[in-house]
């Protein structure tokens, strides 16, 4: 067997997430060794060169392979934009929900798959719901002080109203930031900044962002100036669709040699951005991505995964299929078959945590060559595209074309 790689870069770009990088670093240490001794090979993990990367040295199928792996970071992006105040969250909400609904692109994506539909529904239900509780809880505690204040002084109606609506303000502003207290338990601000942050460009990138990914292709260019053998993309979640556009541009600018590329996208949500009226930027780079010849790209994600578009061709449900198609090749990460029934038990209501699956140690995989394993594809010696050259598209893929929105900006 020709082994291609011995040396890779890593250039991995995560989604909507403000947390720091080592989330990442210790996620792959941990679970890289889980998945080593479920898999029989060897890993270890050093620090990288810079405050972002690690470099892995691995023997995987007889063949020892060094990898340096680096997130691509815009956590301070995402940062800036969840500083929102509440009242500025619930204004967030009416023009997010407006933004989908108005646009018809919310109706759209329920043809596709319902759980990131749910899962993008879920934070404003809930926001509501507090606000709702939150009013409850004011009106009670107004109705309380008139009550209180008549009884002792009969004559004071003005002063008891005006002291009730002073408390009932108090008490809701207390609710609201209660509630707010405990989202590191409910995801309900984080996920409504989210898809608030999409919503409010109508599908197109903030200046800021496009900033950050001209960096990005500039960083991967010069990831192509070293040894690597190869240089892999990882786009996780949102960031799956950076990656898409990132590689896109450098596409179109020639700035990618042949044969030194590879993309692997896990658990996209592209089409809650492609399906907006002003992704024609995103809807173009599908376009260009899924037609060319240069990068192999892989997707893989699950249909156990409620927050993406499982087993959806994020071209092709766009409607902006090329003529000819190369890309990607759909590949399910099926949990309930690549997990103990144990382990599928213990995560299957963990919504948040199955999304970060793809990242994760698999304790159930049949062990044959065209598995999906993370630590097997970041560091082990064959190309992405050699190690799934035998697989074929999963036969429950939708390719359907159900998005109003068309107009690609080339």
């Amino acid at each position: 067997m020709t082994h291609a790689v011995t040396r890779r870069r890593v250039l991995y770009i995560p989604g909507y997430d403000p947390f720091h990088p080592r989330r990442y670093r210790e996620l792959y240490r941990k679970e890289s060794l889980q998945q080593a001794e479920l898999s029989g090979f060897e890993i270890a993990q050093t620090k990288g060169d810079s405050a972002y990367s690690w470099h892995v040295s691995a023997h995987i199928e007889g063949v020892d392979v060094e990898t340096e792996i680096e997130v691509l970071v815009w956590s301070d992006i995402v940062s800036s934009s969840m500083a929102a105040s509440i009242p500025a969250t619930y204004a967030q909400l009416v023009r997010t929900a407006w933004t989908y609904i108005g646009s018809g692109a919310l109706f759209r994506l329920m043809r596709l798959r319902q759980g990131p539909v749910i899962a993008a529904l879920y934070p404003i239900v809930l926001l509501l719901l507090q606000l709702g509780v939150a009013v409850l809880a004011g009106w009670a505690v107004a109705a309380l002080t008139v009550w209180g204040l008549r009884a002792i002084w009969p004559a004071g109606e003005v002063t008891a109203t005006i002291v009730s609506i002073i408390f009932a303000v108090a008490t809701l502003r207390a609710c609201l930031r209660w509630f707010k207290t405990k989202d590191s338990k409910v995801f309900a601000y984080y996920l409504m900044h989210d898809y608030a942050f999409s919503a409010r460009w109508n599908g197109a990138n903030p200046p800021e962002l496009e900033r950050r990914m001209e960096e990005f292709a500039d960083h991967i260019a010069e990831a192509f100036a070293t040894e690597a053998d190869e240089v892999l993309i990882v786009g996780h979640s949102s960031g799956a669709h950076l990656a898409i556009s990132v590689l896109a541009d450098m596409i179109r600018a020639g700035r990618i040699p042949e044969r030194r590329c590879s993309l692997l996208t896990l658990g996209h949500v592209v089409p809650m951005v492609s399906f907006l009226p002003c992704a024609s930027r995103l809807r173009g780079d599908l376009h260009v991505t899924g037609g060319q010849g240069i990068v192999p790209w892989v997707d893989v994600t699950a249909p156990g995964d409620g927050c993406a578009f499982a087993l959806c061709d994020p071209v092709a449900v766009s409607g902006v299929e090329p003529p000819v198609r190369t890309g990607p090749l759909i590949l399910s990460a099926a949990f309930t078959q690549t997990l103990t029934p144990q382990t599928w038990t213990a995560l299957k209501r963990r919504y948040f945590r199955l999304h970060f699956q793809y990242l994760c140690a698999f304790d159930n995989l049949p062990g044959t060559p065209g598995d999906y394993d993370y630590f097997r594809v970041t560091a082990g010696p064959q190309r992405l595209a050699t190690r799934f050259a035998d697989r074929a598209d999963s036969p429950s893929t939708k390719r359907t074309a159900v998005n109003r929105f068309t107009d690609m900006t080339p």
